[in-house]
């Protein structure tokens, strides 16, 4: 009796020692590759930079952050900050970050010691064909620990990929902010080109309601015909015409607003009822150079990150060719009358480490390695994809930025163009020196480069947004102000 109990010392010892030793040796190790981020070759400038109108600096913080704040449209700003907090897409980003957190916390838990405790109680009898009838009661109190200690690192792996797993998650937030603030500023751009190309209409249609009138004081006096007063009608209500549409379309941008801020249609109706200007673009944009892309676009931040936790999945699922040791252990009560279940005498235990090591599964172990190295390929080409995408959305936006004031300034000039012509028009005809055809092109022309100058001033302020989004501002900003919920 006392030869086994100085046996079980020994094998208590020995595993005492043991233990330490096998943690130190593989303690630091993982199993599968250890992620190194890609590095991606970029150019060193853009190609459709322009100096005197986009600078080769990186924007101020600030700037990039609040990038609105440079159109000086204080109502524009107080919509960013509505949608911020109530767009409905935002808040289900926010609900998957949560989700993400939750999941890491269960891998972060696999690298801890487990404890349950237990109580049953338990009435049995046997027959009188087996024994002696007796009812015996049965009570039992325990305590069960375990812990698999992570030799070969998949636990840890498991953690790695959940904890990227939860940054890309909180990078999937900040991609649709982007996104959100862009869309926002890019509607309410349009509600004002909306406005004001509905007020260049009625004001085109107060010249030809004047050249109408003309145009029959003239028939009625008998120094023109019938067909100039129908010319002046259908030149009229043709552009009358053109409200309605307008109209609808104002109407739909400023639905989409109240859409994105979360909020029922018409919710911004009120707010944006008054005619305002169309937004001003700051003289020059700081662009700054390709690197920056890198570092600021949330979408490449994301796929950097699910590239990373696919790594980490390798690793977990190396891990499963190792052995695996897990220590268990239990002690309990056990008693025939509970007045006695915690007594010293009715305690029982038990403890010992396990070994477990997969010798035959089919090949699945490493089929399933193939698999995740397979994946990681894929999330390593879809970066590279991501990367180039965004910049060649910077390089288009900076080309349609700088070809849009061009166009601008050619448009301006017919317009000017047009003015004079419509005036000299208006002349001629009273002086019966020209047809009234040459009176309706005039007017046709200036209601055209009117229209379409309004357009180009929207282009270049879309164009304005879109390099913003393409350069990946406005998430580092408000994104902060609003906390997740634990």
């Amino acid at each position: 009796m006392k030869y086994l109990k100085k046996s079980n010392a020994w094998v208590a010892i020995l595993w005492i020692a043991i233990i330490p030793a096998i943690l130190i040796i593989f303690g630091c190790t993982a199993a599968g590759p250890d992620y190194v981020p890609p590095v991606k070759e970029v150019p060193e400038y853009w190609q459709g930079d322009s100096p005197g109108r986009v600078t080769r600096e990186g924007p101020a913080p600030g700037v990039l952050a609040k990038w609105w704040s440079t159109l000086n449209d204080p109502i524009l700003s107080d919509l960013m900050e509505k949608a911020v907090g109530g767009n409905k897409d935002a808040g289900q980003a926010r609900a998957r970050i949560l989700e993400e957190r939750a999941r890491r916390n269960i891998s972060k838990a696999g690298l801890f010691p487990t404890l349950d405790a237990s109580g049953s109680f338990r009435k049995t009898g046997s027959s009188r064909e087996t024994g002696s009838k007796k009812e015996v009661d049965l009570y039992s109190a325990d305590f069960d620990a375990g812990w698999e200690l992570d030799i070969f690192g998949g636990p840890r792996r498991s953690l790695e990929a959940a904890t990227a797993e939860l940054q890309a998650s909180e990078e999937d937030l900040r991609d649709i902010l982007v996104s959100l603030l862009a869309e926002v500023a890019l509607n309410y751009t349009q509600v004002r080109i909306f406005q004001a190309r509905l007020d260049s209409v009625e004001k085109n249609l107060v010249i030809q309601d004047q050249t109408h009138q003309m145009a029959e004081s003239l028939y009625v006096s008998g120094l023109s015909n019938e067909i100039a007063v129908q010319q002046a009608k259908y030149n009229l209500e043709s552009t009358r015409s053109q409200i309605p549409a307008l109209r609808i379309s104002l109407e739909e941008a400023k639905n989409r607003i109240a859409v994105l801020l979360g909020e029922n249609p018409g919710s911004v109706h009120a707010l944006l009822k008054e005619k305002g200007p169309v937004p001003v673009c700051p003289l020059e944009i700081a662009a700054g150079v390709p690197a920056d892309v890198l570092r600021q676009r949330p979408d490449i931040r994301q796929a950097e990150r699910k590239l990373a936790a696919q790594t980490a999945r390798i690793g977990a699922a190396t891990a499963e060719l190792y052995p695996k040791l897990s220590l268990s252990g239990s002690i309990g009560y056990e008693a025939l009358d509970p007045d006695k279940l915690f007594l010293a005498h009715s305690r029982s235990y038990g403890f010992g480490p396990r070994i477990t090591w997969p010798i035959f599964s089919a090949g699945s172990i490493r089929s399933n390695i193939e698999v995740q190295s397979a994946l990681e390929k894929q999330l390593l080409a879809k970066y590279e994809s991501v990367v180039l995408n965004a910049l060649s959305e910077v390089e288009n936006q900076l080309t349609i930025y700088m070809e849009e004031q061009n166009r601008k300034f050619f448009l301006n000039e017919a317009r000017q163009a047009a003015m004079r012509a419509v005036d000299l028009a208006k002349i001629r005809y009273q002086a019966g020196m020209i047809d009234f055809t040459g009176v309706l092109d005039a007017q046709r022309s200036l209601l055209s480069f009117e229209d379409s100058l309004i357009q180009t001033e929207g282009n270049i302020i879309s164009g304005l947004v879109r390099l913003y989004k393409a350069l990946g501002g406005g998430w580092t900003s408000l994104a902060e102000d609003q906390p997740l919920k634990p």
